[in-house]
């Protein structure tokens, strides 16, 4: 082979739905099994969260009793916030779900030839073969329908739709119908959810080409055909779903005189799907033996280049897959199982922004578009939560949502997530990164940063002996005081956040009076402490103690993503968050918090640490057959951290931008001596190809835009770089 593998494959069906390979568009997607007798597709889909209470759910009316909680807690009064509550239980937001499998029942026959099946990433299809049977499922970008298509001489299959999967309600009340079609017959699997006027609706077109065709409730029956094309959509919907209409536009889709549909819809779907996957890349200069392993051999060996370049494929081509009308949830979007964990939903206070770090650097701007969406179709809602907790104007972001609702209200004594307020400023950063890679500013955007810093203006009011403003109360994700309780005051997370949501809105907003009052504003916060371990302390308040082994790393919230501080601008506080670095323990071993720690190690340009980071997720089997993810080692809980996570800290260790910097090499681990990373943009709007190896490096920039830049390299010497828009520039690094 001349490069990396650009797909994964298996000589076996999938047994368990976490090895099921994945396929979508980011509306709907699919977990195929590949299995030749007893095959199966679950079918996902972004909106299907499960009526729980949650979409009804409202933030805490708490407003009038903030004063009182910062009196307490300036005075002292450590576990003040602990009182800070309508006293309600801990509520989840509406769970995640599956929607149902496609079952292809095959009468048991002898076999002839090897078994394979395959997920291709630059096409999307997952494919699978045995003897002359063979099965190939995509989700279209392009139409916005599942297809799957099985060809085999003499085809004989049964059809159903089936809503038994794990954990799904016995009280789900479900109907079937199957009908036949001139094109062969129209399946349908209508859930209505208990206690819920909310229901969904799967429907099946089946086409089929030649043999007969009957229906037998719930599914069809086909026998002696040539082939079989199914395209499957599903609604989620209240009262009643018109199931005709639905079938016409699927109908739609298969002009009359068409003789291959299947090549149509897979043409038009990937004239979307591939340039999208192909614009980067990653070659380690893998062996060539190892690249042709399959997924589940080349997962048990963690110290292959050829698992990274996988892994960096099939994190691209996951990522990208579960993000369209939403971005990635915390399983991407898939699952199998009703009783999904932490509901499924989308965690914000680390890992949605963790999944979606590559986006802007690693080409996928379709990522940062569906990140976009979450957050302007929920700002009503976070206009409700800054209302009603803190009396506030502005805009108050949740740290967990199912997708529909932005209500600030999931939290618990020992997870006060409704006193997080930094979380609309870590949730608009990577909107900010997108506008500066583009070169042109979203007046969305802009509009967001002004209700962020508006919530500022009205919160900020408390201030220290020396003049600095206060946060209070404050909140470190997910973390405390060893010394003191959950809220408290001057997270440095929070810090951070407000510095940068009031300096960012007023970089938006030029020449204007607001931007002066901001500035002014943001110059009143506080400095960051250092504690006497030397490290940056995660709370700026006098007296309050470190608690190191956790999993989350939110006090570095500067390093990464911001860049506030730097091993070039702020050498005293980058050596002072590397000691926190140092310090800080891995908790549960969680995925997100080890390559969390990657992501902020590359920064600090600690490449041993980087690769010991790594060396927790890929000793630590966290990776399925299908290679997405788990949270805890031993592929315990199906989570798309590490899979979604993994590419940002392989470009974060090669390449970083600011829109006034470029940094090359900063943090490779010695274990990659040699490679090529191609496709990277950069926040000063140039792409950049970067080959290295052990006698010197080489970089190729093409700008869009012209100007001037500042370039450091792996010895951190600084020098300046002039870019022209439209001229490519070599820089031929020596040795490094």
């Amino acid at each position: 082979m001349s490069g990396p593998v650009h797909g994964t494959w298996e000589p076996a069906p999938a047994t368990r739905w976490e090895d099921a390979f994945l396929s979508g568009n980011g509306r709907h997607g699919v977990m195929v099994f590949g299995d030749p007798n007893a095959d199966r597709v679950i079918v996902n889909h972004h909106t299907l969260v499960r009526p729980n209470g949650g979409e009804h759910a409202r933030p805490p009316a708490l407003a009038a009793e903030l004063p009182h909680l910062q009196d307490r807690l300036l005075a002292g009064d450590v576990t003040a916030a602990e009182r800070f509550t309508d006293g309600r239980e801990l509520q989840w937001v509406q769970p995640f779900h599956p929607a149902f499998q496609v079952r292809l029942s095959r009468p048991a026959a002898e076999e002839r030839g090897d078994y394979r099946r395959e997920a291709d990433f630059t096409t999307g299809v997952c494919t699978a073969a045995h003897g002359g049977w063979r099965s190939r499922v995509f989700v279209s970008r392009a139409d916005d329908v599942i297809v799957q298509y099985v060809t085999e001489p003499g085809l004989t299959v049964d059809v159903t739709l089936d809503h038994r999967l794990p954990g799904a309600p016995y009280d789900l009340a479900v109907g079937h119908s199957a009908v036949r079609t001139p094109e062969g017959a129209l399946l349908t699997l209508r859930a209505r959810y208990p206690g819920s006027d909310r229901s969904y609706t799967g429907v099946t077109l089946a086409v089929v080409t030649g043999g007969s065709t009957r229906t037998s409730l719930p599914g069809l029956r086909i026998e002696n055909a040539r082939s079989l094309l199914l395209l499957t959509r599903v609604r989620r919907h209240t009262g009643e779903l018109d199931a005709l209409v639905e079938a016409h536009a699927l109908r739609a889709l298969l002009p009359e005189g068409d003789e291959d549909p299947y090549d149509r819809l897979l043409t038009r779907h990937t004239d979307l799907h591939g340039p999208a996957y192909l614009r980067a890349g990653l070659d380690l200069g893998a062996d060539a033996a190892e690249r042709a392993l399959p997924g589940s051999d080349l997962v048990s060996r963690p110290k292959s280049p050829a698992l990274l370049e996988r892994l960096f494929a099939a994190g691209r081509y996951h990522l990208m897959s579960a993000a369209g009308m939403l971005p990635p949830r915390l399983t991407g979007l898939w699952t199998g199982d009703w009783n999904t964990a932490w509901s499924g939903a989308f965690t914000t206070d680390a890992n949605l922004n963790l999944q979606t770090a590559s986006a802007a650097a690693a080409a996928l701007p379709e990522v940062t578009e569906a990140h976009a969406a979450l957050v302007h179709g929920q700002l009503d809602h976070w206009r409700d939560n800054a209302r009603a907790i803190f009396g506030t104007r502005g805009v108050v972001a949740p740290a967990h949502t199912d997708g529909e609702s932005g209500h600030l209200y999931h939290f618990s004594r020992a997870y006060p997530l409704h006193l997080w307020t930094a979380g609309a400023d870590w949730l608009l950063k990577p909107l900010v990164d997108h506008d500066e890679t583009r070169g042109e500013r979203d007046p969305r955007t802009a509009a967001a940063l002004t209700e962020v810093a508006r919530f500022y203006e009205d919160f900020l009011t408390r201030t220290d002996s020396d003049g600095h403003l206060i946060v209070v109360p404050s909140y470190s994700p997910e973390n405390r005081p060893a010394n003191g309780s959950w809220g408290t005051i001057n997270a440095a997370m929070d810090l951070s956040a407000a510095r940068h949501a009031l300096r960012t809105a007023a970089r938006y907003h030029p020449g204007t009076p607001e931007a002066d009052r901001w500035h002014a504003l943001a110059d009143r916060l506080p400095p960051h402490r250092i504690n006497a371990d030397g490290a940056l302390a995660e709370w700026a308040w006098p007296g309050l103690e470190d608690t190191y082994d956790h999993r989350h790393l939110s006090h570095l919230y500067g390093v990464w993503p911001l860049d506030e501080i730097t091993p070039y601008d702020t050498p005293d506080l980058a050596t002072a968050a590397h000691r926190a670095l140092e310090l800080r323990g891995a908790e549960n071993d969680s995925a997100h918090g080890h390559l969390h720690h990657a992501l902020i190690a590359a920064r600090l340009r600690d490449g041993e640490r980087v690769a010991h980071a790594l060396d927790q997720v890929l000793d630590g089997d966290f990776f399925h057959a299908s290679l997405m993810s788990a949270h805890y080692p031993n592929r315990d809980v199906y989570n798309a951290d590490a899979a979604h996570t993994l590419p940002a800290v392989l470009i974060e260790m090669l390449v970083q931008s600011t829109p006034g910097r470029l940094v090359l090499l900063p943090a490779v681990p010695p274990t990659l001596p040699k490679g090529r990373l191609r496709g990277v943009r950069t926040r000063f709007g140039a792409e950049v190809d970067l080959t290295w190896a052990p006698g010197g490096a080489t970089a190729v920039l093409k700008p869009s835009r012209t100007l001037r830049i500042e370039l450091r390299t792996s010895t951190g010497d600084a020098q300046p770089l002039d870019l022209v828009a439209g001229e490519d520039h070599v820089l031929g690094l020596g040795a490094w």
